[in-house]
């Protein structure tokens, strides 16, 4: 059963698994520590991505599944090694692994892909040896990295507005500032530049 039937299916224990999750002690987690171990191993550069890397710099919202950045001879290295060892493909071909002992979905995320809908765009993934932070023996990406790719996301694909959600809460929880506008590219800066408008104005005296 994959973690999110798993979810689905069983409410009790998906009410638990969210409260472990922000005690650093659900199965995302465990299957976190876990597959960011054996890369280590096999020395194979990576970040983590996606909402696990949200927690990290200060939103704690609940997810399903592992996003990793990694090159492409990256990803190559990973199915060669993984598939079998403690992890299975979605299905044949895909470049999404399960951990077999959670279900978790770990999804791989390469170098030189766009976000969102992968198709060209000034904004694309990076190289993680270039973008990550070191955290407990796990490398994450740097805040600036990931809010430039949510905006990247959620702006050229109306099915990703929750990256843009995400970017307005780690705004309002973080205060970032105008100057982190520049460390973007001009494509995101602007709506960047918009939601910390529309930021400072909500949580403004009235």
């Amino acid at each position: 059963m994959t973690y999110e039937d798993r979810l689905s299916s069983d409410t009790r224990w998906a009410l638990a698994e969210g409260s472990r999750h922000f005690e650093d002690r659900s199965a995302v987690h465990d299957s976190l520590r876990r597959i960011a171990a054996r890369l280590d191993q096999l020395k194979i550069p990576h970040a983590v991505a996606g909402g696990m890397a949200l927690f990290v710099h200060g939103y704690r919202r609940f997810t399903e599944g592992i996003d990793l950045l990694v090159s492409r001879e990256g990803l190559r290295q990973i199915h060669a090694s993984l598939e079998g060892l403690g992890c299975t493909p979605t299905f044949a071909g895909s470049k999404t692994l399960r951990d077999a002992a959670s279900g978790v979905r770990v999804e791989f995320l390469v170098t030189g892909d766009y976000p969102s809908d992968g198709r060209p765009k000034p904004v694309a993934f990076p190289d993680p040896t270039s973008v990550s932070t070191e955290r407990d023996g796990v490398f994450d990406l740097d805040l600036p990295t990931l809010v430039e790719l949510k905006l990247a996301s959620g702006m050229t694909n109306p099915a990703r507005l929750r990256d843009l959600s995400d970017v307005m809460e780690l705004i309002r929880l973080l205060k970032l500032p105008v100057a982190f506008a520049e460390r973007f590219h001009l494509f995101v800066r602007p709506k960047f530049l918009a939601f910390l408008t529309t930021t400072i104005e909500d949580v403004s005296p009235s």
